[in-house]
Order: structure tokens, then C-alpha cells, then sequence
């Protein structure tokens, strides 16, 4: 949002006089301080500070370029010589000349310009060098302050200078001038009627109608305004409702009278089936959820967003209904996502404006409109409708508690007179309290209760004033619910093997799931999907990590993730959080299986692996069920070639639910060893698809007690082994707490182990 500075200084006297007078850099900081942020500060029509009116003598050409060499009255800069390269410069024209300095141009020295309408930052005209009549002023050159919108959202008042100013005024304890004479309006009894469907929707509406309209440029004056705040002229009508907005963040439409069906106009619902070409080009379909203005044979405009191409503002217009309406902001906001299209009205209308202001902008307009096209003339009164605007309770401020939620006391008079520099109402009903009246154009969906007002004292006595101190507040530690706790254990663990978070949203196309063999009717259908390709909630977090991997795959060699996540079931409705966790390689992939193992292991001590069927999207040969105290913990497995072009990808799933509710036992302490240990390497011959952890748990059951530790080494093939012939070896670690073992003792130990793999078929090398 951009304001002039010029134009602030028009509502707020003596705020820019050299004596005791507010920068317009010193005012972009006072507003950030107090008001709203301040994004920058630039310079509009930065040429026409030192630019004056000037007459075009003589004109000749210059030999061998397409410019010309003019000779210029510049008035207090003399007679110059002006090389101008513009279509339109010719002698007798009065026009508008840059000292620029000298200059040499087409092998003619050129002592300045002279300046399109473009160059002069007073319109977009790019045609020619500005022509004057001779009798407008040229405007100068201003200073624009740009504010971020969304921190005025909460203020629609701030959506205008003149609001602007009055925040401007009560920072600098300035005067504020209103520049509305309410005397100006005619009374009720307009020569078209309005008509209100529903006041909810539409608080108000007022219009008045004006004939002898002559439509044409605006001046230069108003122009340059506009243009200096990024808003495009286009006409005298048109830029008056523009001007109108940007002042008071009143939006106005201008109707053609002769282009309307009827005397009546009707704030209405859209009905069913009816569209509109507005002026953008577009034609818009409308629903019964759209507020419209129409007449007698439909929508003339969208309320609060544009008007009708139908009925719009041309050369040939000589009467128009001019209307100052108040809409509902939610409805405005809806209609403008539904339709796509965002104005500068929409964005103040959504903000909930005053409904005081409709004929508040029309007294200006009434002001306005002579000076704009001569010789228009009001045709009756003035056509008004809306509910009964009711003012707000007051709110009761407590003088202590404020101080208290500041952080400082204040005398009471201050309070007043912040308040009342801010046009709030304020009386003292007693010593303790104010009671506080709220102006209409605050009242909407701003200041409503005692909290909104100390943010008014607290902005205005300055942040910086409050001394910086602890709260005396009991502080106690934040309680963190056992699940989430639990569920930072598991990412610090896999964080700590290596692994990156992602988080992926819980939605998928059906082409995911009918990928990964999951029935579509599964799941839960998404009645409004954020965007294509989520239309079903997940039943699995496999989808996302496999495209997680797709897309990595393109950029890295090796890579490892993770997800924590929810899974969303339909039948039975619930949801169930699982981690899963993908190694992706461009080796044979079996390191990435070893790992994943690891990272499931170091969540689940003792956690065992056994052989399952693989699913349609899994390695046909590799893949495993993870069985934890008895039951099914999840899945290792690698993904199926076919999803993994250019390399392997492992993957752990894990349900979190089930791994919570076991929970692995505390470790109990155990003495420091005092014995020795002796070890010794054990390689069997098997068949190369014999499981080693199958091996592990009958070395085990064999060895017997003595056994303190059994560890998987290596396995190998190939020559001298047969084919589909394998060694896997194993060290065993013997040893008692009470003594060290002897010889005969490891000997029986390790006499046990073999006699006992032989006599389950297995060969020892």
C-alpha cells in the first residue's frame, strides 16, 4: 500500500512547514514505530522538481537523424535549445522543459529536455512530449512511504490517507483536518431507488445520480496522484471514484444512467444460472453465493469486487449514478476467491470498512466533481438504504490493570490523551476506570475489548519506553506428553544412524496407491483435495518415501531418510503412526539392508528378522518380517527393481504404536567382569539361502550357559565351496562370572556347538 506524502500533508497542517515540521523520512519511522511497518520510501515524478512550463519557438530538423532541434522559452530559465526526438513537437505548443544540463545529442549540444507525460511519472504516456493548454498547473514532485499490507489487515481505516493522517496527527500532536462537508449532501429522495435483499450482506447502499457529465481526461494534478500510488487514469469519472478510495478507503462505482433497465437498483444474491462480462474483458458465471448489483434485467457489477462491462463509463456518457455501498467482508472475500480476481476494492471491502463512510465519500465527490467536469448538475436527493448502524458499547479500561499489562504506570491524563488524539471517546465514570467510546471506523473487526486499547497507549508511548524486566510469574517446567517424548527419542536415534528427516503430506493420488497394491477404496476420499494427485488420505507412508527417492535418486548416489508419520485407516477409522526409513545405494544394495537392521535393532533390542512373502512392490527375494517380543514389529525389505531404475533402495517400516505399548525392558546393572573370556571362530557350511540367524539361535541353544555372547563374522562363496554352497562364520564368547573357564571347559563348550550343528545336518569347515 503506498501513500503520498503530499497528500497526508493536506489532512494534517503544519506537518511539513520548516519550523517544527515531520520529514517525510522522519515520518516513514515515526509510522513504524507506532503504526504499521514501512517497507521504503521513493521519490514520484522526481523530474518535475525543477520543470517548468514552456513554449516551443521554432522546430527544424536536424541531417541525417529522426530528431529535431527545438528552440524553447523556458520562462525563468531563458531561451534553450532542446534536441526532441517526439512526433508532437512542434512550434507554438506549450509543454514542459528539464534543465538537464548540456548535452551533446545527434551532433547538436542539447541544454535539456523536454519531457513526456510518461518521464514525468504523471501517466503512463509514453506518445509524445506533454502538451499543456496552458492553464494547468504542472503538479510537483512527492514523497511515497510503501507499507506492507498485512500489517494493516487489522485496520481498514489505515486503507485510505485520511485514515493515515489521523494515525499521523496523533503521533506528532498535530490537528487533524476532515476534509467531508456532510452540509453538501441533498436530502432523501433520489431519482432512482435502492433496494436491499439482505442487510447482512450488504449494511448500505447510497447513491446519487448527475447529468450534463462531460467525460474526459482528469487533470494533471490528479493524474500524477494517482500514478504516484500505482493506480492507472483513465478518466475524470473513473479517477474520482479512485481518488475517493485512496483517501478515504471508500470503493465507488460510476454507472452509465441511459445504459441502466429501471429506476430501481437491487443489492442482491446472484440467482441461479446468471453471468456478467465485467470490465476486465471477462465473463464471469455467478452462484447464489455471489452478491450482486443489478437492475432491471440483471447483474450490473459484483458487489465489492467490479463492475459490468454493460454499464460502464464511455465518451458518450452524460448521466451517471454514482453509488458508495458498504458489503459484508467475508461474503466479498469468497466471492473474490471463487472468481479469482482480487481489486483494489475487494482488498478494502474484505477488511471490513465503515458503513458510516458510503456518504461520507459522496460529500466528497459533490466537492469534487465540478471541479472535474464543469457544468455537471445533481439531478434529486440522495437514494440511501441500509439496517440502523448502532454504535458500539463502550469498554471500561481499568487504569492499574493497564499499567500492569504495560509494564509502566501513567497518568491518567496521558491515557486520556492518548485516546483522545487516537478520536476514541473518553469519560471517567470514577477514579479507577475509563470508560471508552469506540469510533465506527475501529469498531468493525478491530478494537472491541480492554486488550485492543492498551495496544493503542502502548504503540503510542513508544515500545522502547517500557523498562525491559522479568514477569514476577511462578514458572514451571512445560510438560511434554509421553508420545511426543517417545517420538523425538525415535528421530534423535535415527538422526544419530545417519538419516534425514522428511516430511511428506498425508494424501496420494490413486495412481500411488494402485502402485503399491493398495485398494483404492481403502481409503479415505478427500472432498476437496489442496491440489491434483491428493485426492485419497494415506494408509501408508511408503508412497511418499518412494517418491522421496525418485526425486533424490536424480541428484545423489547415496542417500538415507526417514519419516515419522500417520497412517489414516478407514476401516476401522483410526490412525496409527509408523517410522519408515529408506537407504538408497547403487551397489548391490545389501549393506543398505544390513543397516536398516541396525537402525530397527537399536529401537527394539532382540528384535528378529524372518522371511516373508514378498509383496507386489518389494525385491521378489528380499524380504522380512520384524518380530518383536512375539509379535509382528513391521517390514524390511527392498523395493522392487521396477520402481528403482538407476540404483537399490531398502526400506524399514515400523509401527510406532506397537513399539510404545512393548517397550523394551530397562537394562539392569552388571559388575564389572572380573574373569577373563575366551573366544573361539566357528565356520559352517550350509546352504547359500540358510538364514544366519537361524545359525545364531542353534549355536546358541547349544552352547548352553557358559555361551556369553555369539557373533556374526562374515560368510563367503565360491571356489572351493560347491555351487549353492556357503560358510558363514561365527564367534562365540565363553565365559563365567565366578571363575575363568579351563581348557576342558571351552573344549566341552565348543565340542557341544558342532556335535550339535551336525546332528542338524550342517558341516563344519
Amino acid at each position: 500500500m503506498k501513500f503520498s506524502y503530499s497528500w497526508i500533508r493536506e489532512f494534517v497542517p503544519g506537518l511539513g512547514s520548516e519550523s517544527g515540521g515531520v520529514t517525510a523520512q522522519s515520518l516513514e519511522r515515526l509510522i513504524t514505530m507506532k503504526t504499521a511497518e514501512c517497507e521504503g520510501i521513493e521519490t514520484a515524478g522526481a523530474l518535475l522538481s525543477g520543470a517548468v512550463v514552456a513554449k516551443v519557438l521554432e522546430v527544424e530538423p536536424i541531417e541525417g537523424f529522426h530528431n529535431q532541434k527545438a528552440l524553447v522559452d523556458a520562462g525563468p530559465y531563458g531561451i534553450k535549445t532542446v534536441v526532441c526526438g517526439a512526433s508532437n513537437c512542434r512550434a507554438g505548443i506549450t509543454t514542459v522543459y528539464v534543465p538537464l544540463g548540456l548535452k551533446k545529442v545527434s551532433g547538436v549540444m542539447s541544454d535539456g529536455m523536454l519531457a513526456s507525460a510518461a518521464e514525468l511519472e504523471i501517466n503512463k504516456d509514453h506518445g509524445g512530449i506533454l502538451e499543456l493548454d496552458g492553464t494547468q498547473p504542472l503538479p510537483v514532485s512527492d514523497h511515497i512511504i510503501e507499507i506492507d499490507n498485512k500489517s494493516i489487515t487489522h485496520r481498514p481505516d489505515l486503507w485510505g490517507h485520511y485514515g493515515m493522517a489521523r494515525e499521523v496527527a496523533a503521533i506528532t500532536g498535530k490537528t487533524l483536518r476532515d476534509p467531508i462537508d456532510l452540509s453538501l449532501l441533498p436530502a432523501p429522495g433520489g431519482p432512482v431507488k435502492v433496494e436491499i435483499e439482505d442487510t447482512h450482506l450488504c449494511p448500505r447502499y447510497s447513491a446519487l445520480v448527475f447529468e450534463n457529465v462531460t467525460v474526459q481526461p482528469s487533470p494533471l494534478w490528479l493524474q500524477a496522484r494517482l500514478t504516484a500510488i500505482g493506480l492507472n487514469p483513465i478518466s475524470n469519472i473513473v479517477d474520482l471514484t479512485n481518488l475517493i478510495m485512496a483517501e478515504l478507503a471508500q470503493p465507488m462505482h460510476a454507472f452509465d444512467r441511459d445504459k441502466l433497465v429501471g429506476e430501481t437498483i437491487w443489492a442482491r444474491p446472484a440467482r441461479e444460472g446468471e453471468a456478467m462480462p465485467a470490465l476486465n474483458g471477462e465473463t464471469y458465471a455467478l452462484t447464489p453465493s455471489n452478491m450482486v448489483i443489478a437492475d432491471a434485467s440483471g447483474p450490473i457489477a459484483i458487489a465489492g469486487v467490479i463492475g459490468g462491462r454493460d454499464s460502464a463509463i464511455s465518451a458518450s456518457t452524460t448521466t451517471i449514478v454514482l453509488e458508495s455501498a458498504n458489503f459484508n467482508a467475508s461474503s466479498v472475500r469468497k466471492t473474490s476467491s471463487s472468481l479469482k480476481l482480487r481489486t483494489d476494492a475487494s482488498m478494502r471491502f474484505e477488511k471490513a470498512q465503515d458503513p458510516h463512510n458510503t456518504v461520507r465519500a459522496l460529500a466528497r465527490a459533490l466537492e469534487l466533481l465540478p471541479l472535474l467536469s464543469p457544468g455537471i448538475r445533481l439531478v434529486g436527493g440522495l437514494a440511501d438504504c441500509g439496517r440502523e448502524l448502532t454504535a458500539p458499547a463502550p469498554v471500561t479500561l481499568n487504569l492499574d490493570w493497564l499499567a500492569r499489562k504495560l509494564g509502566r504506570s501513567l497518568e491518567a491524563s496521558e491515557v486520556r490523551q492518548i485516546l483522545e488524539s487516537l478520536e476514541f471517546g473518553v469519560t471517567r465514570p470514577d477514579a479507577e476506570n475509563f470508560s471508552v467510546s469506540i469510533p465506527s471506523w475501529r469498531a468493525t473487526k478491530d478494537v472491541a475489548m480492554p486488550d485492543d486499547l492498551v495496544e493503542e497507549v502502548g504503540r503510542m508511548i513508544g515500545y522502547s519506553s517500557i523498562p525491559l524486566a522479568s514477569p514476577l510469574v511462578l514458572c514451571k517446567p512445560s510438560f511434554d506428553p509421553p508420545e511426543r517424548d517417545f517420538l523425538r527419542t525415535v528421530k534423535r536415534h535415527a538422526v544419530a544412524q545417519g538419516l534425514t528427516e522428511v516430511s511428506n503430506y498425508s494424501f496420494i493420488s490413486e495412481e500411488e496407491a494402485r502402485r503399491f497394491g493398495l485398494a483404492v477404496e481403502d481409503h479415505i476420499r478427500v472432498l476437496n483435495p489442496i491440489a491434483a494427485g491428493q485426492e485419497l488420505m494415506r494408509i501408508s507412508l511408503l508412497p511418499g518415501i518412494h517418491r522421496n527417492i525418485v526425486e533424490n535418486a536424480r541428484h545423489f548416489d547415496h542417500f538415507r531418510l526417514f519419516e515419522v508419520g500417520r497412517e489414516i485407516h478407514k476401516s476401522p477409522l483410526s490412525e496409527h503412526t509408523h517410522f519408515m526409513a529408506a537407504i538408497f545405494t547403487k551397489d548391490d544394495g545389501r549393506s543398505a539392508l544390513l543397516e536398516l537392521k541396525r537402525v530397527a535393532e537399536g529401537l527394539a533390542p532382540g528384535l528378529r528378522v524372518r522371511p516373508a512373502a514378498p509383496s507386489a512392490w518389494e525385491h521378489p527375494h528380499r524380504a522380512a518380517e520384524l518380530w518383536w517380543q512375539g509379535r509382528p514389529l513391521g517390514r524390511l525389505s527392498e523395493l522392487h527393481p521396477k520402481l528403482v531404475e538407476n540404483g537399490r533402495a531398502a526400506v524399514l517400516d515400523l509401527d510406532l504404536d506397537l513399539l510404545r505399548e512393548l517397550e523394551p525392558e530397562r537394562a539392569k546393572y552388571q559388575p564389572v567382569r572380573r574373569f577373563p573370556t575366551s573366544a573361539f571362530d566357528l565356520s559352517i557350511l550350509t546352504p547359500e539361502r540358510e538364514l544366519a540367524a537361524t545359525l545364531e539361535l542353534e549355536i546358541r541353544r547349544f552352547a548352553g550357559d557358559l555361551a556369553e555372547a555369539v557373533e556374526y563374522v562374515t560368510e563367503f562363496q565360491g571356489p572351493p565351496l560347491a555351487e549353492g554352497r556357503k560358510s558363514v562364520s561365527f564367534r562365540v564368547v565363553a565365559g563365567a562370572p565366578d571363575r575363568t573357564l579351563s581348557s576342558a571347559e571351552i573344549t566341552e563348550v565348543r565340542t557341544r556347538i558342532i556335535e550339535g550343528l551336525s546332528g542338524q545336518g550342517f558341516e563344519l569347515r
